[in-house]
């Protein structure tokens, strides 16, 4: 018997858009909440982003600059509203859920929770890998070059910028077990071709690693050892979970 979606066969296209208004309409109710509620910590989340590159300040100016009146006022805005987005994922994710499932199969359904699910954890996994691990490897090694007899004088907004792209790359570098899996279960690859491609792979992974990294080596090899990890882990479950390829 045809499997057959749940139940989003009888809704026409005007009750599709009012759906998808009455979830956006949650969402952003969803956000504005997170948003109040980080906004009263924001003090405490604008000191945890800025540790990182605190160390290697100079002594007499430990500190970030701001070089218009509503910069730091903006900066704090801003940070709260990336932790508001991160403190709601499971309840704006659901909502997003509870749009796209009722015209999923239920092998689709089961899948697509697995996904959703990974991918905030690998997002999760990337960015930290960038504030505990990459970001103290940057900063040592972009304010310290050339000697100490420059001092760097870094604004609030040209930080921020800095760190979100940082954290924004490494995240999406960290989703590449949940886009292979998902080829590999599209029947677009199997772990055969990953296998042997895995040189070309190994290739892209280290240039990947040398353009969002500071130019040093071990900056680079600390991105391209867990990205070559990830890629074993894709293999596997590919081999696990996708289907052979036709010839």
């Amino acid at each position: 018997m045809t499997e057959t979606p749940h139940d989003s066969g009888g809704q026409t296209i005007t009750e599709h858009l009012e759906e998808l208004r009455k979830r956006l309409i949650y969402m952003a109710w969803i956000l504005l909440g997170g948003f109040a509620a980080s906004y009263g910590f924001s003090a405490y989340l604008f000191n945890f982003l800025r540790q990182p590159i605190l160390p290697y300040l100079p002594e007499s100016d430990r500190g970030l600059h701001y070089t218009s009146v509503v910069e730091k006022f903006m900066a704090h805005v801003k940070v709260s509203f990336l932790a508001g987005v991160i403190l709601t994922s499971p309840l704006w994710l659901y909502q997003v859920w509870k749009f796209i499932a009722p015209g999923l199969y239920a092998k689709e359904k089961k899948y697509a929770f697995s996904f959703i699910l990974s991918g905030m954890i690998l997002f999760g996994a990337g960015t930290a890998f960038a504030y505990f691990v990459i970001l103290p490897f940057a900063f040592k090694f972009l304010l310290e070059f050339g000697g100490q007899i420059d001092k760097p004088m870094i604004t609030i907004e040209e930080y921020l910028g800095f760190i979100f792209k940082f954290f924004l790359a490494f995240g999406l570098t960290f989703e590449m077990p949940v886009i292979l899996t998902f080829l590999g279960m599209m029947g677009v690859i199997d772990a055969n071709f990953l296998k042997k491609n895995r040189r070309w792979a190994i290739v892209i992974m280290a240039v990947i690693s040398a353009i969002v990294t500071p130019p040093d080596a071990i900056s680079m090899l600390a991105l391209l050892a867990p990205l070559m990890l990830l890629y074993e882990t894709s293999i596997v479950l590919v081999k696990v979970l996708g289907k052979p390829l036709t010839a």
